[in-house]
């Protein structure tokens, strides 16, 4: 069962390397404020594709590693939110920003692997299947940063209302910047994920160690 631990941190791996390189392939979205999906707006979609794609795989592939290993309705519930953040990684590949099932498969990845990171990571400890208490800063990171992105989008959207710029689902994005305006959103967007797989790679890596 160890191969699928391997299998999760490698997926996990390529997903964020997918992302950095993105940043370089793509320089026209700016990172300050333009979120991870906008990507698929670019030249390089199929790239942003392998990134949803293996951030997917890997948040399942450890559910699969970790489902005979934790027992209570609790872990297993953990182990199903994980499998749920896992598919809404996937449904982020199969519909971009443009599509209206976007919003679904934000709402199925994101508030599902704090849930997961949280109940699993404390259980992992207390069963002793793993002993490295640090893996609790990633798991209430995980959490954190959606707090932080939720912040920082309030933040830039009354930026634009301020500077007469309306924003709703059917409003593209501005092309620049307005002077003024407070861009952290897509650093924030950035840390929730890089903190979700960080969480998915170093569980896996623990596993491994047992």
């Amino acid at each position: 069962m160890s191969i699928l631990a391997v299998f999760a941190i490698i997926a996990g791996l390529v997903s964020l390397l997918s992302l950095l390189t993105l940043h370089f392939t793509s320089p026209e979205f700016q990172p300050s404020w333009r979120m991870v999906s906008e990507y698929a707006n670019g030249k390089f979609k199929w790239l942003l594709t392998v990134f949803f794609y293996m951030w997917g795989a890997s948040s399942i592939l450890l559910a699969l590693h970790l489902f005979p290993l934790v027992t209570g309705f609790w872990p297993l519930f953990g182990v199903g939110m994980l499998i749920l953040s896992g598919i809404g990684a996937i449904c982020g590949g199969l519909f971009d920003i443009n599509h209206k099932k976007h919003g679904l498969a934000f709402a199925l990845g994101v508030p599902t692997l704090p849930v997961a990171a949280v109940i699993l990571t404390y259980h992992l400890l207390d069963t002793g299947l793993i002993t490295q208490s640090n893996a609790l800063i990633l798991a209430h990171g995980s959490w954190v940063s959606i707090l932080l992105m939720a912040t920082s989008m309030m933040l830039l959207f009354a930026g634009f209302k301020k500077a007469g710029i309306v924003m709703d689902k059917n409003t593209p994005p501005p092309t620049e910047l307005p002077k003024g305006v407070i861009a952290i959103a897509g650093y924030a967007n950035r840390l929730l994920v890089s903190c979700f797989i960080a969480w998915t790679i170093y569980i896996a890596y623990l596993l491994l160690q047992y």
